[in-house]
């Protein structure tokens, strides 16, 4: 049997120590219901954003049915409707600026992560962050403006030495200006602060333990990196790259400036031709009738493979061990 024994006195004039409540305060109250509100106010948004495209679509899909997602040409004044060359091309650009910006994101988030010293990596990580505030106009400007014919000596000597390759390969008598390729670069430019901030976000979560004892136990610092970073930031890497290839994908004037927006199923990315969604609307924004809705059946395709790219990334993410904890 065990007694009890009362707590003893603090001696006068020594703090008093807060005695901690578990329920929340009023301001957590609050700001629980503030942030609740804002959540399910964004989720209702997309639900309103959701049915308005369903509601505006509608004459669309009556009169192409199923040939909607099939049908290359878009031409409403022709009674051809389709959506597979426009989302054919967004996949294409979004492909190539993950597949440049992803690599470039890793080795950025590296060296800021654990080469860079303090005030380096303060000055790089703001750096990387202010690319996210310059409009997409100014980069389809600048990639339309300097870049495209910069880019041209390049596009033909991949065409002169990988013409094997079908997509490096182009027909006679194509100019290399306003392709796929050219658009891929420079949506690339803006993925790359997203996907630069996530995985070097996830990368500085790595247990310093783990780091510490690869260190002692020989291993060098890029040893370091491949056995104990790497691994780690998986799921962040893979979780950053799908939010990249979502942000790539709706994309719209930097597209709309660098593409004719001419729907079609090209192969050859380094030549002349494309269109993406999102800048197939923009050029064709002051559309009426069967060809405004058309338009509105487009936005829908776009929105759902969206959000269907955000939402596996966020599985992803939570599901990794970088991720352990996070919510989806």
């Amino acid at each position: 049997m065990t007694v009890a024994l009362p707590r003893p006195e603090p001696p006068p004039g020594s703090p008093v120590r807060r005695a901690v409540a578990d329920l929340p305060s009023r301001a957590d109250r609050a700001f629980r219901r503030v942030t609740t509100g804002a959540g399910l106010a964004m989720l209702a948004i997309l639900v309103v954003i959701g049915f308005f495209l369903v509601y505006r679509s509608g004459p669309a899909f009556d009169a192409s049915g199923f040939g909607f997602f099939t049908t290359v040409k878009f031409d409403a004044a022709n009674g051809a409707l389709g959506v597979l060359g426009l989302l054919y091309g967004t996949v294409v650009v979004a492909l190539i600026a993950v597949c440049v910006a992803v690599p470039l994101s890793i080795l950025a988030a590296l060296y800021i992560t654990e080469y860079a010293n303090g005030r380096l990596r303060g000055f790089l990580t703001g750096l990387v962050d202010l690319l996210a505030a310059i409009p997409s106009l100014l980069y389809g400007l600048w990639g339309f403006s300097f870049l495209g014919p910069q880019v041209v000596p390049v596009s033909q000597w991949l065409t002169d030495n990988f013409g094997w390759f079908p997509p490096f390969a182009r027909q006679e008598n194509t100019l290399f200006l306003n392709s796929m390729f050219i658009a891929g670069l420079v949506v690339s430019l803006m993925v790359l602060p997203i996907t630069t901030s996530i995985i070097r976000e996830v990368f500085s979560q790595t247990p310093p333990g783990e780091k510490e004892a690869a260190l002692a136990l020989g291993s060098t610092r890029w040893g370091m990196v491949k056995t104990v970073m790497l691994p780690f930031g998986r799921g962040g890497i893979i979780g950053g790259s799908m939010l990249g290839m979502g942000r790539a994908l709706g994309e719209t004037i930097a597209v709309s400036l660098l593409l004719p927006q001419v729907p079609q199923i090209a192969t050859h990315v380094l030549q002349f031709g494309g269109a993406t969604i999102s800048g197939f609307i923009a050029n064709n924004s002051g559309a009426s009738g069967l060809a405004l809705s058309g338009l509105m059946a487009a936005g829908l395709v776009l929105f759902v493979f969206t959000l269907a790219t955000n939402f596996t990334a966020s599985v992803i993410i939570s599901r990794s061990r970088s991720g352990a904890g996070v919510d989806a």
